[in-house]
């Protein structure tokens, strides 16, 4: 089966009903986002920290999947396919898809603050108190600006064997996410969906932009891709 690598960012959930990274202002929910999603914001006030996610995490649980999440899942009957996220939702795990990889953590998961590799399933909130079996506090389990990005050389490895890739809903302005292209094989022809697109000047693979929502461009993709079959 060919093999398709899938980059998604805030653009495919927004149509769900989640807010994208920032706002206009470049504020997120009205918080300057050093505030609410980097190591020092959290060392300042963790009780702001913990309630802004509180939030975000409600606010999941009451939105569903949409049509592009639903296709990319559907795309798993013909095609080995691996979705790369930058987005901390699950809706790509809520729609079917099976092979997803969080680059920048998840939602509904917390961490201890001693140790990364305990990691907890969390739907509900997180209050100032709350540990792991040792004692330790735990946080959310979201990589904050300044933080190493724990599965990036994961990332880099999968994209590299991609046969197609295709970016969904971002802005390709956040890195070290929007260098992913950059490790594709030559010749492997790349789709870009996002109603706004960003110019990509300096990759040299075949390049198709889609300058549509998420849902409309995965239906236009989707026929493309399954004559590839």
């Amino acid at each position: 089966m060919k093999k398709i690598v899938v980059l998604t960012g805030a653009g495919i959930s927004a149509e769900s009903g989640i807010k994208t990274f920032r706002d206009a202002d470049g504020l997120w929910e009205g918080h300057d986002i050093m505030e609410v999603a980097s190591p020092a914001g959290w060392k300042k006030n963790p009780e702001l920290v913990l309630d802004f996610y509180n939030k975000r995490r409600a606010q999941l649980l009451t939105v569903q999947p949409n049509s592009a999440h639903e296709i990319l899942a559907e795309l798993e009957q013909h095609f080995s396919l691996q979705i790369i996220t930058q987005n901390v939702d699950d809706l790509h795990e809520r729609a079917g898809s099976s092979n997803i990889l969080h680059l920048h953590g998840e939602l509904l998961k917390v961490r201890s603050v001693a140790d990364e590799a305990c990691v907890l399933d969390w739907k509900t909130d997180l209050h100032i108190g709350a540990t792991d079996q040792q004692g330790h506090p735990l946080r959310p389990h979201i990589v904050w600006f300044g933080e190493a990005v724990p599965l990036l050389d994961k990332a880099i490895e999968i994209v590299g064997t991609a046969e197609v890739l295709l970016i969904i809903g971002t802005s390709l302005q956040v890195y070290p996410a929007a260098g992913l292209m950059h490790y594709i094989q030559p010749n492997v022809p790349v789709y870009y969906i996002d109603p706004k697109p960003a110019s990509i000047y300096d990759l040299a693979n075949p390049l198709k932009v889609i300058p549509l929502t998420a849902v409309e461009g995965m239906k236009v993709v989707k026929e493309e891709l399954l004559h590839l079959t």
